[in-house]
C-alpha cells in the first residue's frame, strides 16, 4: 500500500509551547486522517520530529511504501543523508531529541519510508493545512508535557546542594 504523509511543527518560542500537524492519506484520497497535538514546552526541532512519528504510527499494516513530505531540514537530513544511522551507532551521545529519535526508528524500520524536503510557507496546501494543525494544537487549552524536553532540561541543570 502507498501511503503519502505530510507533517510540521511548530512552537511559539524556541523553547516555548509547541505543537505539530501531519496529514495522511492514499494517493487516490480515499482514505484521509488529520492528526495534531499540542505541548506545554517543547522545541520546533522537536514537533517536526514527532509530527512524523506519530504519523507513522498511525499506519496500521506493516511493510507500505510511504512519502513523507516535510519542512523540516533537521528531520529529512537526519534520515536521508544518513547522520541518524551514524548518531544511532554512537548511542545518540551528545545528540539532541535521542528519545524521539529512538522511537522514529521503531516505527520507521516497520514500512519503506522515503523523505522529500518542501519549502514551508510556499504555498503547498498539505504543508499550509499542517502548519495550521501545528499552530492550533499549541494555541490549545490544557497542553500535554512534552516528558522527554522537560526531563532532558532539568537534567542539565546543575545541583544546587550537595
Amino acid at each position: 500500500m502507498n501511503i503519502i504523509i505530510y507533517t510540521d511543527g511548530a512552537a511559539s518560542g524556541n523553547p516555548g509551547p509547541g505543537g505539530y500537524g501531519a496529514l495522511l492519506m492514499t494517493p487516490d484520497k480515499k482514505h484521509y486522517k488529520e492528526l495534531f497535538e499540542g505541548f506545554r514546552a517543547t522545541t520546533n526541532n522537536r514537533m517536526e520530529l514527532l509530527a512524523v512519528i506519530v504519523a507513522l504510527e498511525k499506519i496500521k499494516r506493516p511493510g507500505c511504501n510511504v512519502v513523507v513530505y516535510s519542512d523540516s531540514k533537521y528531520v529529512v537530513d537526519a534520515v536521508e543523508k544518513g547522520w541518524l544511522f551514524t548518531w544511532e551507532k554512537t548511542g545518540f551521545k551528545k545528540k539532541k531529541n535521542a528519545d524521539l529519535w529512538k522511537r522514529f526508528l521503531e516505527v520507521y524500520r516497520k514500512h519503506l519510508v522515503k523523505f522529500i524536503w518542501v519549502k514551508g510557507h510556499n504555498g503547498n496546501k498539505y504543508n499550509e493545512r499542517c502548519d495550521e494543525l501545528a499552530v492550533a494544537a499549541y494555541n490549545l487549552p490544557n497542553l500535554k508535557t512534552d516528558e522527554g524536553y522537560e526531563q532532558a532540561i532539568s537534567s542539565d541543570e546543575p545541583d544546587l546542594f550537595e
